[in-house]
């Protein structure tokens, strides 16, 4: 597993969650514009510790 980058993780993941745009292409940042399995599973998982009731 590659080193991730916790404040990039915290960045996307809140992007995401809140409905931000993905910088690269200027729409809504969604889980699948994330390429690296290393960083998207990680999202992910921020996303389930964050989120309320699950």
């Amino acid at each position: 597993m590659t080193n991730v980058n916790a404040v990039v993780v915290r960045i996307a993941a809140e992007r995401i969650m809140k409905g931000g745009l993905n910088p690269k292409t200027e729409l809504v940042y969604v889980i699948d514009d994330v390429t690296n399995p290393d960083y998207r599973k990680a999202i992910e998982d921020y996303i389930l510790s964050d989120t309320e009731g699950i």
